[in-house]
Formats: C-alpha cells, sequence, structure tokens
C-alpha cells in the first residue's frame, strides 16, 4: 500500500470515544464507539434522516450499503431500527481487516462483503431492498460505473415498491457532478430531491451533497426532510420539484459510455 492509499484510525482528540478513519490522509468515516446514533459528518446526518423518515420509528428495513468504511450508517440503522438486515459491499479488503480489528464488533444483522458494487448490485436479486445507500469513491471522486442511468436503473431493479436510493457525492461550485447525478436520478426514478448545507447551494464552498430517489412519485419525506436540515448544526436545503428543475436545468443524465 503506498502513501496515497495508507488507512489510519485516529482518535478525536475532542471526543474520546470518536474514531476518524483516514484513507491517504483524507477523511473517510467517522464512529463514536460508545454511541452509534452519533453522526459526526453533516452529510451522514442527511443520509440518516432519509433513514429515519422512510419508515416508521424502530421499524428493521432490508438496506443495502455501497460503501463501507467505518460501518457507520450500520451502526446508526442497527441501532434506531434493531432487527433490519444489511448488506454492507466494501471494495478494499484492508478498510473490512482494519475497522474489524480496531472498531467494535458489526452489529446483528449487519454482514459484509468485498465486491466492486457495481457487480454486486447486478448480482443482487429484484425488490430484495427498502434502502440503497451509496458512499463510493476511489480518489476522493465517485468511480463513472456507479454514476450512470445504467447503474441507476439496476438499483431502481433491486429496491421494493416504496423503496429509496441515497447517494452522496462530493463536488465543488458550480456543483457540475451533483447536477448531473441530479438529472440520472431523474432519468430513472419518479421522485428526486437533493440535500446539501445551503452554503453548498449558492455555490460557496466544497462539500457533500445527499441525493434520494424513489421509484414511486411523492415518496420521498420531504417536508420532513426540510425540517430536520434547517435544525442541523450545518444548516441545509432541500431541493425538489420547480427548485430542482432549476438546478438542474439543461444538465444532461450521465448515460455512460456503453450506452452512447
Amino acid at each position: 500500500m503506498d502513501a496515497d492509499d495508507r488507512l489510519e484510525l485516529a482518535v478525536d482528540p475532542s471526543r474520546p470515544t470518536g474514531r476518524t478513519l483516514f484513507a491517504g490522509g483524507v477523511e473517510q468515516s467517522y464512529v463514536d464507539v460508545a454511541d452509534p446514533t452519533y453522526l459526526h459528518f453533516e452529510y451522514v446526518r442527511r443520509m440518516a434522516a432519509v433513514a429515519d423518515f422512510a419508515a416508521p420509528a424502530g421499524d428493521p428495513l432490508d438496506v443495502l450499503h455501497l460503501g463501507g468504511g467505518a460501518l457507520t450508517l450500520p451502526r446508526y440503522v442497527a441501532a434506531t431500527r434493531p432487527g433490519s438486515t444489511q448488506v454492507v459491499v466494501e471494495r478494499d479488503p484492508a478498510v473490512v481487516e482494519l475497522v474489524a480489528h480496531e472498531l467494535p464488533p458489526r452489529p446483528a444483522g449487519v454482514k459484509v462483503h468485498v465486491a466492486d458494487a457495481r457487480e454486486a448490485v447486478l448480482a443482487a436479486p429484484a425488490s430484495a431492498y427498502d434502502l440503497v445507500l451509496a458512499d463510493i469513491y476511489r480518489a476522493a471522486r465517485m468511480p463513472p460505473h456507479v454514476a450512470t442511468v445504467a447503474f441507476a436503473a439496476e438499483v431502481a431493479r433491486v429496491l421494493r415498491p416504496d423503496g429509496i436510493y441515497l447517494v452522496n457525492v462530493t463536488d465543488l461550485p458550480p456543483l457540475v457532478l451533483a447536477r448531473v447525478q441530479a438529472a440520472t436520478l431523474r432519468a430513472v426514478f419518479a421522485d428526486v430531491c437533493v440535500v446539501a448545507d445551503r452554503r453548498m447551494l449558492r455555490g460557496r464552498r466544497y462539500g457533500n451533497v445527499v441525493l434520494a430517489a424513489a421509484p414511486r412519485p411523492r415518496r420521498l419525506p420531504v417536508a420532513r426532510l426540510v425540517a430536520r436540515a434547517l435544525r442541523d448544526p450545518v444548516p441545509g436545503g432541500v431541493l425538489h420539484g420547480p427548485a430542482l428543475d432549476t438546478f438542474i436545468a439543461s444538465t444532461r443524465p450521465n448515460a455512460g459510455e456503453a450506452e452512447r
């Protein structure tokens, strides 16, 4: 493993039970070893909000996580929705090994597979999951093969009719990647929204944009997401309907090389 791939788990000096997973010197995940419901990164809180509102509180869900890291969201779902069945797909075996050895054991109902995200989705049965969460990065970028219309269609296939797909995109002004991904999801899903720091949506900073998509129209809990985003320590905004139309504007979906 070269310096660009070096993994490290560091104690948070401001929170003794906090652990940050670094990959190549970049923060990848954060876990509180004493409290799995503590979510340090704002984009993770935004993804967790969708998971919270996806079904009545406490109901177990079947969840597919594409990108594992330190298992922050699988631990959160296990704590807030006991009895959930969760599959985690992580392509880097070194991450899986480090997390298994240095952090608390993975919760009951969580299985971890070392595999490529696209291959895992292609191999999954239809209508198998209530939630699919994608937090997939390679060299700080979302790999192209999981950002296309074809991949989104495969995710839609493995979701149940009331399922929700969540995607984390790291972007910088003018948010070209986020706009393309929003257009891509809209080409497949009936209901799509974007949730992010309001400063990001105004084009003032680099950071994370969370996209949520559902096969069923009006499925997304938009009003509740707006309220949660406003209460967050890093206040966020939600783009949906006409506001999302304006955000996407003339941006074209990512058809992918194989589909052109």
